[in-house]
């Protein structure tokens, strides 16, 4: 009996950010190695949890990754993977295949869990979405420099994604686009997400990925610093607590709260049901990025 009522008081406790979010856009960005575990539960929690938000009226956008399986795709076509400041280079050779793994492998699979669990969900490749230019990076003494075909998204075509909403239709979207030159490019999934909420003018974007959220110390799982501002972000650079690979996700997180988003959450996919534990809970899990934080008195 007390399982039950347990059951009833963790409802009762969703329910009024179940009546706040209702008929709300959130975009999730899925990534991280969870995606490849061979434990099919693990690689199909997230769209149990996408399901579930479907469900209470809620419209989910998916952007995904697939950091691990395209490095595992260049490796098997004898090119080597590089990474500069959390963004993978992308010639000429590789672009192609990203996009394979991504659109034509990645999201279908995506898709079909989304379907396989009851939810409405349709693949939407991004190059078909998403036009950009070739991103421009910086050195630390301000000199230019690029990293081959990785794209900065300049336009989104919501068409698409808005009519999938209006028809209760998941849309599950891959982050690669089309130049103004025509050409395929590689974008950051965190970048595009964020890009979409913006557009989208989502109420909350959520970020997945293999680590419990942004931590105090890199090495200590313990240390989630539980909420943070948009201000503190520029100390934690700073002090170097927002370490390269987290930087495209904390910068993206800023952006998209100045552009009107409410919150963006950093939480571990291969937490059991971290997006609802987020959304739908007192606590939450993970780190929220929010435009302030009230100080104690």
């Amino acid at each position: 009996m007390q399982e039950l009522i347990d059951k009833a008081a963790t409802l009762l406790e969703a329910l009024p950010y179940i009546q706040r979010f209702n008929g709300a856009t959130f975009v999730v960005k899925y990534g991280g190695s969870f995606m490849d575990s061979p434990d099919p539960a693990v690689r199909s929690g997230v769209a149990r949890d996408i399901v579930f938000l479907e469900a209470v009226g809620i419209n989910p956008v998916v952007v995904h990754g697939g950091g691990k399986a395209i490095s595992r795709a260049m490796k098997e076509a004898g090119l080597e993977p590089e990474f500069v400041q959390g963004h993978r280079a992308t010639d000429n050779a590789s672009v192609e295949l990203v996009d394979r793994v991504l659109s034509s492998e990645i999201n279908p699979e995506i898709v079909a869990t989304i379907k396989d669990l009851g939810g409405g969900a349709i693949g939407v490749p991004g190059r078909n979405i998403l036009h950009c230019r070739q991103k421009v990076f910086k050195t630390p003494e301000g000199e230019s420099y690029n990293l081959g075909f990785v794209g900065e998204v300049t336009l989104i075509d919501v068409d698409p994604i808005l009519q999938a909403i209006k028809e209760g239709i998941t849309p599950v979207i891959s982050p690669t686009a089309r130049g103004h030159d025509g050409h395929l490019y590689n974008c950051n999934a965190d970048l595009v997400a964020a890009e979409l909420a913006v557009a989208l003018k989502a109420r909350r974007l959520v970020y997945m990925s293999d680590v419990p959220g942004l931590l105090r110390d890199p090495n200590d799982p313990d240390s989630v610093i539980s909420k943070v501002s948009v201000a503190e972000t520029k100390r934690l650079k700073a002090d170097s607590i927002i370490g390269a690979g987290m930087i495209p996700k904390v910068s993206s997180a800023v952006e998209a709260i100045q552009a009107g988003v409410k919150k963006v959450s950093m939480v571990d996919g291969r937490v059991s049901h971290a997006v609802l534990l987020e959304i739908f809970t007192d606590q939450g899990v993970g780190t929220q990025v929010i435009p302030w934080v009230r100080t104690q008195h």
